[in-house]
């Protein structure tokens, strides 16, 4: 698995998923139970991690659609 983005927005992190799910990419959240502990308040980013052979294709989509980056 490699690492794709971070984000510590759930919205976002939904987003991202649907795009890589509708693109035939399987995509794994990592920190999700870190996230949990600390009460909802944002401060630990969510990993989304992709297999490495896919990891060139999820960039390229995120990429193509203005969203490979980490906040």
């Amino acid at each position: 698995m490699e690492h794709l983005v971070s984000t510590t927005d759930s919205v976002r992190l939904s987003f991202l998923l649907a795009l890589l799910r509708d693109a035939g990419i399987k995509a794994h959240v990592f920190d999700a139970n870190i996230s949990a502990l600390e009460a909802g308040i944002g401060a630990f980013p969510r990993r989304i991690m992709v297999p490495a052979k896919r990891l060139l294709a999820a960039k390229t989509l995120l990429e193509d659609a203005n969203e490979f980056y980490d906040d």
